[in-house]
């Protein structure tokens, strides 16, 4: 089992990418609002000239969406895949960033006893 995040920089394809899900299996993830770094300093910096140079180089767009989801080592790469034919080739700037981590307990999720299995 993986637990994949998916940090959402184009947010306007949020939709069609969950449902891209949907049609390949994938049936369960949590979404969250965030924010980076870069955005998070420009805004605490906006009297300043790094603040301004930070607003014209990122310009304004709406927050990121964490996507985070729980799969089996083989959904992994049809969720990729998914996700570069939504949201595009994820080398190019501001599409995306996606990793994977492993998940050895699970509790609380349906199929637990299927999940454990691996």
């Amino acid at each position: 089992m993986k637990l994949m995040v998916f940090i959402l920089n184009k947010v306007e394809e949020l939709e069609p990418l969950l449902s891209s899900f949907a049609d390949h299996g994938i049936g369960g993830a949590t979404i969250l609002s965030s924010t980076g770094m870069a955005r998070a300093l420009a805004h605490s910096e906006s009297g300043s000239i790094f603040g301004s140079l930070r607003a014209i180089l990122d310009p304004e767009r709406e927050a990121n969406r964490t996507i985070i989801t729980v799969l089996k080592d083989q959904q992994v790469p049809i969720a990729l895949k998914a996700i570069e034919e939504t949201v595009g080739d994820l080398s190019k700037p501001d599409t995306g960033i996606v990793f994977t981590v492993p998940v050895d307990f699970i509790a609380g999720m349906r199929n637990e006893a299927e999940a454990q299995e691996k």
